[in-house]
């Protein structure tokens, strides 16, 4: 009952989102983890010495990320699991924090540069500015309680969608060329065997983002002031 009581709000987005997965109105969102997973592997890619030459997103929530150089164990790893911290610290910061415009504001700005520096495709273009754009939008003229909802639902998204993306590219899928089957191809092992040790440290955080980051009460208020 006070797990209800504390959590109501979150509990009920997710319902939402579980209720409207297979609907047209959360293929924006979607796509939106797809650019998180490929951001991941980007970001990667750079930190281990490599450089990108293209990154994309498309319609039917699919993406890459082309690029030279970097630890290919790191890089390929980073997709699933990096999108998935990424989610984790957006929600962190949305309950805990007050920094919401901020971090919204910087990750519309890091969007847009990313776009202006990877993507060439024209609806990958067209996503990422209008998302960029967005959140920039949002973090200048919403209220901070908006910010927060916004990171919330973001952060949900992710945390949702990368446990059963994992477990539908790598193990009801094993054949599919995935990154654990580019994995398992390079260093050894088998898709399942990635899939699945990725599957556990997935579940892994999201135990640890519940059990340490919801604290008592994450409800949200928003009797606040339209501009702080």
């Amino acid at each position: 009952m006070q797990l209800l009581k504390g959590h109501w709000q979150l509990i009920a987005i997710t319902l939402v989102l579980f209720l409207l997965w297979n609907t047209p109105a959360v293929i924006p969102l979607k796509i939106l983890i797809v650019f998180l997973h490929e951001l991941a592997h980007a970001i990667a890619t750079v930190l281990t010495g490599g450089s990108v030459v293209d990154l994309s997103v498309s319609p039917n929530q699919g993406g890459h990320v082309i690029s030279r150089g970097g630890n290919r164990f790191i890089t390929l790893s980073a997709g699933y699991l990096g999108s998935l911290v990424i989610g984790i610290v957006l929600l962190v910061i949305a309950l805990r924090t007050h920094a919401d415009r901020a971090v919204l504001a910087i990750f519309g700005c890091l969007t847009l540069l990313v776009t202006v520096l990877y993507v060439r495709d024209w609806f990958a273009l067209l996503f990422c500015g209008v998302t960029g754009l967005g959140m920039l939008a949002i973090a200048r003229y919403l209220s901070r309680p908006v910010n927060d909802m916004v990171l919330r639902v973001i952060g949900l998204s992710s945390i949702i969608y990368v446990p059963y993306d994992i477990f539908d590219d790598t193990i009801r899928r094993s054949g599919a060329r995935s990154d654990a089957y580019m994995l398992a191809d390079e260093f050894g092992g088998t898709t399942l065997f990635w899939g699945g040790l990725w599957l556990l440290l997935s579940l892994a955080a999201i135990f640890c983002c519940i059990r340490y980051g919801l604290g008592a009460d994450s409800n949200l208020s928003f009797r606040e002031k339209t501009r702080e």
